[in-house]
């Protein structure tokens, strides 16, 4: 049989249940530069396909960046043009690069999901391309807790984390033993 203490075993079963949060590692142990995070909710994008083309729009307020890639290899479609209509509104669009364009809406999109369509010229091939584009302020609202939310969580740890060393300390030095196990 073995005499074990039960209130130093209990301490530091505590502090090692509870190390984790308390080394995390900050900014100096960082092992290279860290993804960056999204500043902000997503912004409101559709996509629409054929066999021949990729369509995705990005809403950003009443601008509107599109980008028209070949289906098969997800190249950019080189002198292209595109007719676009969105929620029965024709869109005028300006080319900016091969498969890049961009666009401006008249008005902003009224919320929930509204059907686009677009019509592809590049060379000898046409094509007419639909999707829909869902706009819900309420829906992209909604970010991602920041590093200040989990402070309060390591700061609880690091305290529990002490007080289960205290006890550790304060059962060795009273000298409290407790048989754990049975006989063998």
């Amino acid at each position: 049989m073995q005499s074990l203490s039960l209130i130093p075993t209990l301490g530091l079963a505590l502090v090692l249940g509870l190390l984790p949060p308390a080394v995390l590692a900050d900014a100096a142990h960082a092992h290279g530069e860290a993804p960056a995070a999204a500043a902000g909710p997503a912004l409101p994008r559709f996509a629409a396909t054929s066999d021949l083309f990729e369509l995705v729009g990005v809403l950003d307020g009443q601008k509107l960046a599109l980008y028209l890639d070949h289906a098969g290899d997800n190249s950019p479609v080189k002198d292209s043009q595109i007719e676009l209509d969105i929620a029965g509104t024709r869109v005028p669009v300006t080319r900016v690069a091969d498969g890049e364009f961009q666009a401006a809406l008249a008005a902003p999109l009224a919320e929930g999901v509204s059907p686009v369509t677009a019509t592809v010229v590049a060379g000898s091939e046409t094509d007419l391309l639909a999707g829909e584009i869902d706009v819900h302020a309420a829906a992209h609202a909604h970010a991602e807790p920041s590093g200040l939310m989990r402070r309060p969580a390591v700061l609880a740890g690091g305290i529990a984390a002490t007080l289960g060393a205290l006890a550790l300390v304060w059962g060795l030095r009273r000298g409290r033993t407790v048989r754990v196990g049975g006989a063998a």
